[in-house]
């Protein structure tokens, strides 16, 4: 199938979002901008049109979607109550890159393939406004993955993603660079506690203004065994990786952490092996490497940066991709959970 463009980038076309609004209810596929990175959209009350995410992207329908709604009144359509927490984290963070898992209300309204047979469902409101007019246009609440292939690093822009699901998806919109360029920060809240499955641009320290009973889940920098059942996408699968090894390497103390990436690129540089070095770009000059790319300055950078880079460098012809790691606090919970990911938990923590 060839898929039809709309360039949103620089003014947004709302006949041309109608237009993509008609394959939603048609039951088709429309690759579609967030605030976070972007998604692979379908009619989320239409289990037929959801399976066809999962065959686009290769997907284990053991991973359940993020659903993506356009007002409250659509929200209360799909899920059985909202708690007071629930209801103050919506009035603070939403729209924007926070998911909440909720009770279904049933399987008859949001059907299994979007939850992974489970009875929550994650949901979201962004703040794109292209995403917000698709979701208004199709009159339906549409469930959207990050737009790639399993296990590749999420689309921050259509070029990164147009050759590998642009004959998969029957409309593109394309809305420039994603403005945060990480998936959005997924919570439950049990018992009146916040937990946090998969970390994002909003923060720990973030949701701790609404209640101060907020935990991190253990999966969050640690594996997933097989045979567990996930609540959130992002927590299972290998994920974020390109095909060549990465390796991830952190301290506290930056110099200490240099030397050991230079320790590390001079025993395999003595191997016959290529190395390319993802650093901050205020640290690129102390690597010995001939072979290395920023990835920013700031963590707001790095998280934006982080998944195009990671693209590019199977392209590189390099034997081992060292990445700098950065601290948990604030972003760094995010970007950390993402590279450990990305390096399959092949990393240094000194």
């Amino acid at each position: 199938m060839k898929s039809k463009y709309s360039n949103q980038k620089e003014k947004i076309n709302i006949e041309e979002i109608k237009e993509a609004a008609e394959e939603i209810k048609k039951g088709n596929l429309v690759l579609f901008p967030t605030e976070t990175v972007y998604g692979i959209g379908a009619n989320a009350l239409n289990e037929e049109a959801v399976k066809k995410i999962f065959k686009a992207k290769g997907r284990a329908g053991d991973n359940p979607l993020i659903v993506h709604v356009s007002s409250i009144e659509m929200l209360e359509k799909i899920v059985s109550n909202i708690s007071n927490i629930e209801k103050r984290l919506i009035e603070k963070f939403w729209p924007g890159p926070l998911t909440i898992i909720f009770n279904r209300k049933s399987e008859k309204i949001i059907p299994n393939a979007v939850t992974a047979n489970l009875n929550t469902v994650g949901i979201r409101m962004p703040s794109n406004e292209v995403a917000r007019k698709l979701i208004e246009s199709s009159e339906v609440p549409i469930a959207a993955p990050s737009a790639n292939i399993s296990g590749k690093p999420s689309g921050t822009n259509v070029e990164d993603i147009l050759e590998e699901l642009q004959d998969k998806v029957s409309y593109i919109l394309d809305g420039g660079f994603s403005d945060i360029g990480l998936e959005s920060t997924v919570i439950q809240v049990v018992e009146d506690k916040i937990n946090i499955l998969r970390p994002g641009k909003i923060t720990k320290e973030q949701l701790e203004e609404v209640t101060k009973n907020v935990q991190v889940d253990s999966h969050v920098l640690h594996m997933v065994k097989e045979s567990e059942k996930v609540a959130s996408p992002g927590m299972k699968y290998r994920h974020y990786a390109p095909n060549t090894k990465c390796i991830m390497v952190y301290s506290k103390n930056e110099q200490k952490m240099i030397d050991k990436i230079n320790e590390i690129t001079k025993e395999e540089e003595a191997n016959g092996k290529k190395i390319l070095i993802l650093g901050k770009k205020q640290h690129l000059d102390s690597y010995i490497s001939n072979k290395k790319w920023s990835i920013g300055s700031s963590k707001a950078e790095i998280a934006k940066n982080i998944f195009t880079l990671l693209r590019k460098v199977d392209n590189q012809g390099v034997d081992l991709v060292i990445i700098e790691g950065v601290g948990q606090e604030g972003l760094g919970l995010a970007i950390t959970n993402r590279l450990i990911r990305a390096c399959e938990y092949n990393y240094i923590n000194l």
